[in-house]
């Protein structure tokens, strides 16, 4: 709902303030806020796996760090806390038990409805359930990064930083992941660019988050090679099809969308540009000044 949502009408609101765009946004928060439930604290990512009596009774994927702008938003235009509530309930249920301690993420979780307990965690769309699936380790930046911009709480600063100091590490020295970090396979496998796309816009706006001009410039540069290696003829469609970028891969394990353009992949890929192009003009115009 929110990678959906927020994307298309919550833009298009922001660029316009044209009010039907915003009770679009109204309706799409209600609808995610239906999903949430208060015995464990987060929302449920995948109905339709309970109704299969799979990943049951209530589960919840590190990927829904990112429906939770959408009820930031949705609070703030409407001055009801309960959205804000229910997001920081979900970041915090989700850094409780989604977080390993070598701060790499699980995938998905399940959880008891009923008592909140925790009853199993993995990672469907890694290599293995102990293994860092790269994408959900950008999930984890990008949400926590806009957790701490839409809260201020510190807390998530740090985890936003911790994860992505374990994503830097295991990082490929084309700054572009492999689809799954602990893949036996590597370097024989198959790279993530969604990975690199998201995270790269996560940490521009975490070197602008950021206090020290030290923290702010390192960030800034890790950003900068992202989007140098997105941006080169190894990742750029150009004419071969109508995406920007290729070389994405959705679900290794099931053999469903590797290797190939994902819609996601350019719109983070976009978000990460403006936001550097931002950051440029400013500086341009400080030093001219």
């Amino acid at each position: 709902m929110g990678l959906i949502f927020n994307s298309s009408f919550g833009n298009v609101f922001r660029l316009t303030n044209n009010e039907a765009y915003k009770n679009t946004l109204f309706i799409a928060a209600d609808s995610l806020s239906h999903l949430y439930n208060p015995n464990v604290g987060t929302i449920l990512s995948w109905p339709a796996q309970v109704r299969k009596k799979v990943f049951y009774p209530h589960n919840t994927i590190i990927d829904n760090m990112l429906n939770l702008e959408l009820l930031f938003e949705a609070s703030k235009y409407s001055k009801n806390d309960v959205y804000y509530k229910m997001a920081v309930s979900h970041a915090n249920v989700t850094a409780k038990n989604h977080i390993r301690p070598d701060n790499t993420v699980y995938h998905v979780l399940v959880y008891d409805d009923k008592t909140g307990e925790c009853l199993s965690k993995g990672t469907h769309q890694g290599y293995a359930d102990e293994s860092d699936w790269a994408r959900g380790q950008a999930w984890g930046i990008f949400g926590y990064t806009m957790s701490y911009r839409e809260t201020g709480d510190k807390k998530y600063l740090k985890l936003a930083k911790k994860l992505t100091t374990a994503y830097l590490k295991r990082l490929s020295e084309d700054y572009i992941p492999f689809w799954g970090f602990d893949d036996p396979t590597i370097p024989s496998t198959v790279k993530d660019a969604s990975a690199a796309a998201v995270t790269a816009s996560a940490l521009l706006e975490l070197s602008e988050l950021e206090s020290t001009k030290k923290d702010k410039l390192f960030y800034r540069k890790e950003t900068e090679k992202m989007l140098h290696a997105l941006s080169s003829s190894d990742y750029l469609s150009g004419d071969q099809n109508d995406a920007i970028l290729l070389h994405s891969t959705g679900n290794k394990p099931k053999n469903g969308e590797v290797d190939i353009p994902i819609i996601y992949e350019d719109y983070y890929y976009i978000e990460a540009l403006i936001r550097l192009k931002k950051i440029l003009t400013i500086e341009t115009h400080e030093v001219v000044n």
